[in-house]
């Protein structure tokens, strides 16, 4: 896949590129309506024999059109989700740094740009996708935007259950722990990337030596609690049980960030320095304060056992 970053105003001209079918979207998460919307693009290129292409927008808009919003956390940073579509076969992804200027376009200057401009002859885009000055474009707009150069598909609304599958109702279910929710909106388990860093090392002195991992802060992490997790380093996944916290058993004041620190089963490998995944399971429990070392451990135990018949009980096939 060819990654191709546009800034507005762009000087792309229409032949530079064969006839692609593009499909439009945010994709925070790249979810499963997400993925749908990417595979009807292909599927229609496929059809007629020319490339698929993928358009997202960085950083997310609402850091650049709220001034409440400073900063945003995300399910998947512009790097994950780069790799996500790549995974899935795309020709193109089009990344447009979203600033203000590019906000103010009106919807016909938008598909006169970005879609006839770099030889869009088809689009698909979800049923609620909208593009231009204050979203004033939608799906019932783009056929008298078009001007005729294009043709386009909307894909509708996909559901679980009675809910919309949607970035929305994702960052819902990471804020509140229900990581065992996600599979079935993401089609896969939520990851967060890391590197391995230096910590306190107190895990080790109790019989428990952890893995302090450093989160890149775009990501949007789940609520402080023990956890289920897999770890992935080395190109091999492990098994493991993760604390996201503060440590108040240890520590009287609070930091900015709480640390992730991940006991990995049957592991005993210098890590540091090492870029890892931690991909969450289930919430085991909330973080608690313990009255001594030896309580702590007590319960450490019980959360191992308790992520050791998870894994038992849910064994997980994936391919590293």
């Amino acid at each position: 896949m060819e990654v191709i970053n546009i800034h507005h105003p762009h000087d792309l001209q229409q032949d530079q590129f064969l006839p692609m079918v593009i499909a439009l979207g945010y994709f925070d998460g790249v979810h499963l309506g997400h993925q749908k919307v990417i595979k009807t693009a292909m599927k229609v290129a496929n059809e007629r024999g020319i490339k698929s292409a993928v358009m997202t927008f960085d950083p997310h808009p609402s850091v650049v059109l709220r001034k409440d919003v400073q900063h945003v956390e995300y399910i998947t940073p512009l790097r994950d989700k780069i790799k996500l579509i790549s995974d899935m076969n795309v020709d193109f992804l089009f990344v447009v740094h979203f600033t203000n200027e590019f906000a103010n376009l009106l919807p016909q200057e938008f598909v006169d740009q970005y879609i006839i401009g770099l030889n869009g002859v088809h689009v698909v885009a979800g049923f609620d996708y909208s593009y231009g000055r204050m979203g004033k474009g939608t799906m019932e707009t783009l056929p008298f935007h078009s001007r005729e150069f294009f043709d386009f598909t909307v894909v509708p609304k996909l559901s679980v259950g009675h809910d919309k599958v949607s970035s929305t109702l994702i960052r819902s279910s990471i804020r509140n722990g229900e990581m065992q929710k996600l599979p079935n909106l993401l089609g896969r388990f939520y990851s967060t990337r890391g590197i391995v860093i230096h910590g306190d090392k107190r895990g080790r002195t109790i019989g428990f030596p952890t893995a302090n991992t450093d989160v890149e802060d775009a990501y949007l992490l789940p609520p402080v609690g023990v956890y289920s997790v897999r770890f992935l380093v080395d190109g091999n996944w492990y098994e493991g049980v993760c604390n996201v916290g503060y440590k108040p058993t240890f520590n009287k004041e609070q930091s900015n960030r709480p640390s992730i620190e991940v006991h990995i089963f049957e592991f005993n490998k210098d890590i540091y320095g090492k870029q890892v995944v931690v991909e969450w399971h289930e919430r085991i429990r909330a973080e608690q304060k313990f009255s001594g070392i030896d309580e702590l451990v007590k319960q450490i135990e019980k959360d191992k056992e308790h992520a050791l018949l998870y894994f038992k009980e849910n064994s997980v096939i994936r391919e590293s």
